[in-house]
């Protein structure tokens, strides 16, 4: 049997600064550079547009990359080595960008290099990051480490925007150029000084690698073996359906309730803080409660999880309906209960893929948290697109208040199916095995959440 230390807490906000690192990295590129490009260039807004979608179609490797750290038995290779493909892709998607309005083409290309490398960064060191947490942290504190981890990636899109605003004024290339840089230098070492020593102080025996091609299978044969695990089937089908409704929201929220409420642009961008403030108030709740009643971990989890979904669709219908009967109606609570039970289960969602990637064959624990990885980026690639794309089509035949609505409630459908196959998975799972070994030999108890 292996002897493994589960972390502690300052172990586990070490482990956070990598995500406020990674997120720092990605809001340079998926903001500040769109701003720059639409604005101070002024090109198409498809341009930028199309180079953050090259950033989220990469995201498909999460499965190979998680197969290929569960192959090797460490992870903190991968997480340093990612932070170094996302740094080098930040800096060159911005030294692209301003080369666009000389070059045009040739600087567009430099620039889509810039966020093919940024996706596979973010996507291997996020991937590994993940993984790492759901090897090394005990059930018990597995969800609210996910709400912490969570919250720092927040926190890193937050102080970067801010700072690196003031840095940014006057704006010239150079300027932006030492920017990229100086955030790009400042997240490598803050990486690397968190991650060292943490894989080794808890003394994880890698999987011995194996010569034979039984013990090894390739990367689609491993990959097709996780995909016939019912409950992994199941789980990355609910993050993709709860992802997609949860990111669908994103862009025609504001447009609703401007169009719909008759709001000034000032009040409905204060209706977006209101929709954060909750999504912090649940993410939260979900992190006190399960770390509070440690006993019924794998139970509270379940009811952040589907309770989540299922008070994210009656508050979409809620709004839905709201639009359409009346102009008096509650936008305020209305939206801070959308966004309370948004953040309690999205995170609730991440501590759900800790506590599954150890279940089934041995080994997989990558591929699976990969494999749900690239299920959470697709849809968040796709979901902004696709609700705006459906809005613009309902509006062809429907006012507003009615073709926003069709959306929402289809949103809300998503979220109820999402819930449903949650509760098929905690079905599956309590069906298992309680004794079933993991990679590293330590019993399970063959449930999401179960007191190892």
């Amino acid at each position: 049997m292996s002897d493994i230390k589960t972390l502690s807490w300052l172990a586990i906000i070490r482990l956070g600064l990598i995500q406020t690192s990674l997120g720092a990295l990605v809001f340079l590129p998926t903001n500040v550079l769109n701003r720059v490009m639409v604005v101070e260039y002024a090109l198409a807004a498809s341009i930028p547009g199309f180079l953050i979608t090259i950033h989220h179609m990469v995201q498909f490797s999460r499965p190979r990359i998680g197969y290929g750290s569960d192959v090797g038995g460490k992870r903190t290779p991968w997480i340093i080595g990612g932070m170094f493909i996302l740094a080098t892709g930040s800096l060159t998607a911005a030294f692209g960008a301003t080369l666009i309005p000389s070059l045009g083409l040739l600087g567009a290309l430099a620039a889509a290099l810039g966020y093919f490398l940024i996706g596979m960064g973010s996507a291997a060191a996020g991937t590994s990051l993940l993984i790492l947490l759901s090897k090394l942290v005990s059930d018990q504190r597995k969800p609210a480490a996910a709400s912490v981890v969570w919250f720092m990636m927040i926190m890193g899109f937050a102080l970067t925007g801010g700072i690196t605003g003031q840095l940014l004024d006057p704006f010239s290339e150079g300027r932006l150029l030492t920017v990229v840089a100086g955030v790009a230098v400042i997240a490598l070492a803050l990486s690397c000084t968190a991650i060292i020593g943490i894989e080794r102080s808890a003394k994880v025996q890698p999987q011995e690698p194996v010569a034979s091609s039984e013990a090894k299978p390739p990367f689609v044969e491993a990959l097709k073996g996780v995909w016939q695990e019912s409950h992994a089937r199941r789980f990355t089908i609910f993050v993709f359906a709860s992802m997609l409704a949860y990111s669908a929201q994103d862009l025609i929220l504001e447009p609703f309730v401007g169009l719909t409420f008759g709001w000034s642009v000032g009040e409905t961008t204060a209706l977006a803080g209101v929709q954060h403030g909750g999504m912090l108030l649940g993410m939260f709740a979900m992190a006190s409660t399960t770390y509070a009643f440690k006993a019924k971990t794998r139970h509270l989890l379940h009811i952040w999880i589907r309770g989540g979904c299922i008070i994210s669709g009656l508050s979409l219908a809620a709004l839905a309906l709201g639009g359409i009967l009346t102009s008096s109606w509650p936008i305020h609570l209305n939206v801070f209960i959308l966004g309370t039970a948004n953040g309690g289960f999205a995170v609730a969602a991440i501590g759900g893929m800790m506590m599954l990637a150890n279940q089934g064959e041995t080994g997989r624990d990558g591929l699976r948290m990969g494999l749900w990885g690239a299920a959470q980026a697709i849809s968040f690639a796709l979901g902004g697109f696709l609700g705006t794309v459906a809005v613009d089509i309902a509006g062809l035949w429907l006012a507003a208040p009615a073709a926003y609505g069709i959306v929402f409630f289809a949103e809300a459908l998503l979220f109820l199916w999402a819930a449903s196959l949650i509760f098929n998975i905690d079905e599956q799972l309590n069906n298992q095995s309680s004794t079933a070994a993991t990679p590293d030999g330590f019993p399970v108890s063959g449930q999401l959440g179960g007191t190892p």
